[in-house]
């Protein structure tokens, strides 16, 4: 009987271990690694884009995503090059939305 007790509480120790360790792989925003890491590789492959686009490379344009929405902030010459930076944006497939708050220079 004391064999049995030892192994509940042995199984309860390791469930709340495990129920510990599971709740601890989120963020403090209640995002996972995975999702994370996803929203780092949309910012790389969308900042990947703007540096292969002829008018759009090197200008200062900020890429930030959360929740695969990307947000992109600077300034830049033209609304043509404003437009230009958000559709590029719009090519990369997990792209599920883009907050263009880019600035005309004046």
């Amino acid at each position: 009987m004391v064999r049995a007790g030892f192994h509940l509480f042995i199984l309860l120790v390791a469930t709340l271990f495990s129920l510990t360790m599971l709740t601890g792989c989120y963020t403090p925003a209640g995002r996972t690694a995975g999702e994370v890491i996803d929203d780092a590789t949309i910012t790389t492959m969308v900042k990947a884009k703007l540096f292969d686009s002829g008018s759009l490379n090197g200008l200062a344009i900020s890429v930030k995503t959360f929740e695969g929405v990307v947000t992109l902030t600077g300034a830049v010459d033209t609304s043509q090059q404003k437009t230009q930076a958000e559709r590029v944006t719009r090519e990369v497939n997990e792209v599920r939305g883009v907050n263009n708050l880019i600035k005309l220079k004046q």
